[in-house]
């Protein structure tokens, strides 16, 4: 089982973590102007990278809180974790 360290309560089983997807993405500022093909782009097609992933996660067994992490896709390891709104952390 994976380790997730929750920002505000520490490391903890991933089963008390659900995963939001990918982080990042933003709602289009006018979604009354996009065509079909725009509109789905924006709502089904993600990032499926082989290494570093950004990703949304929200400790629901816990405080209940979201935040933002690094993990990577090839070993499942995570990287780095910070909070929703913040930058990613600067990495090599």
């Amino acid at each position: 089982m994976l380790q997730i360290e929750c920002p505000w309560c520490g490391p903890r089983d991933q089963s008390e973590f659900s995963c939001g997807g990918e982080a990042h993405i933003s709602r289009p500022l006018e979604p009354d102007a996009l065509d079909d093909i725009e509109w789905a782009d924006y709502l089904f097609f993600r990032k499926n990278p082989c290494g570093r992933h950004y990703e949304q996660w929200c400790h629901i067994f816990g405080c209940r809180r979201w935040f933002n992490a690094i993990r990577d896709t090839v070993t499942y390891k995570f990287i780095a974790y910070y909070e929703m709104g913040a930058n990613p952390p600067e990495l090599d």
